[in-house]
């Protein structure tokens, strides 16, 4: 084995992006399992990391990260000394190395989970000269090999330099101040971070993959949605999510139009919404159909799922709502979300019952 990049462990010689045995396996039903253990010594409060992480995988993208039972092939979760993975799937219980107290955050963990689906830094790619100077006057003989480019498979998607897989400015530099890597033609954009996916990642997995999922992903401090079309009418048999995650708690969400076919229950279409980044999250409005105003909506987190369903029938014209991350207005309006209000003609699924909360 040979280490490189710091938390990446590969085998000599192979390039894992170009290797499609070193894929995991798709499902008849189009996703892709990977089986996980996780060391015991992770406690509660970072086993729901872990589970956050995890959880937007499911969301995003068609991967779906499971408790291992009898595979004989999976991810050994454990907290080793730093970051680690190998690249790709290699068969038998393959480490990835979580250090607790340096390593168990949403993007880390992510940043890990990348490399074992099949991911390189992305600093490495075949084309980065294109997007970045390696300063190696600044970079130690023995890290240098870490910033050499590879023969990747790029996807056809452009240079991110935003990536939850990419470098900081001055990662492995040895010299005060001084970068390691300088992004061109402007040297001032921000470059790598660990807060989560960015949206290109969720591109390139669900390229990798071939994954068939329509979901998207906000991160902007403030941001408009809507279903595809409007104000046109919205196809039939859509399935769409949008996750919102926001560096701070407190999204708030406003309906500017809300317009989707009735039904009783809202068993036909609807819209959904999650204190959380999956479906497993709080309710913070259960399914809703028909035309009229919705009160805002406040996620106490700083994720929110929006689920939008319509069958194979009549539609409607859709939905457009704006968001922003505003943790003072969590704190001074919540209390006008705890009375259920008067809306309208739209229909939440349980009678009168309008939920903002998960109380």
């Amino acid at each position: 084995m040979t280490r490189m990049e710091g938390d990446i462990v590969i085998k000599t010689g192979r390039s894992a992006t170009k290797c499609s045995s070193c894929l995991w396996p798709k499902s008849a039903d189009g996703t892709v399992l990977v089986p996980y253990t996780l060391s015991p010594d992770y406690n509660d409060n970072q086993l729901k990391v872990f589970t956050n992480a995890m959880h937007e995988y499911e969301t995003l993208t068609c991967v779906r990260f499971i408790p291992r039972t009898t595979e004989k092939a999976f991810l050994n979760i454990v907290s080793s000394e730093g970051c680690e993975s190998l690249v790709g799937r290699t068969g038998g219980g393959q480490k990835v190395g979580v250090q607790i107290g340096g390593c168990v955050g949403r993007g880390v963990i992510q940043h890990e989970l990348n490399h074992a689906l099949g991911f390189y830094h992305e600093h490495m790619r075949s084309d980065r000269d294109n997007y970045v100077n390696i300063m190696y006057q600044y970079i130690s003989p023995m890290w240098r090999p870490d910033f050499k480019s590879t023969d990747t498979n790029n996807l056809g998607l452009e240079y991110d330099y935003g990536s939850v897989m990419h470098y900081g400015r001055y990662t492995f530099s040895n010299t005060s101040n001084q970068p390691s890597i300088v992004p061109k033609p402007d040297p001032n954009v921000p470059m790598g971070q660990r807060n989560g996916f960015s949206i290109l990642d969720v591109s390139k997995i669900n390229r990798l993959y071939q994954c068939n999922v329509c979901a998207h992903l906000l991160t902007d401090k403030n941001g408009i949605l809507n279903s595809a079309n409007y104000p046109s009418a919205y196809p039939n048999d859509a399935s769409c999510v949008w996750l919102i995650r926001t560096t701070t708690k407190g999204i708030t969400l406003d309906f500017n139009g809300f317009d989707v076919q009735y039904s009783p229950d809202c068993v036909s279409d609807y819209i959904k919404i999650y204190d959380g980044p999956s479906r497993t999250s709080p309710v913070l409005l259960d399914k809703t159909c028909g035309t009229g105003p919705i009160p805002r909506i406040v996620a106490s987190t700083n994720q929110m799922l929006i689920e939008f369903v319509s069958d194979s029938r009549v539609t409607g014209v859709g939905f457009k709502a704006t968001y922003s991350s505003a943790h003072c207005l969590y704190l001074k309006e919540i209390w006008m979300y705890l009375i259920p209000p008067k809306f309208g003609n739209v229909v939440p699924r349980h009678g009168n019952k309008f939920s903002t909360l998960d109380s």
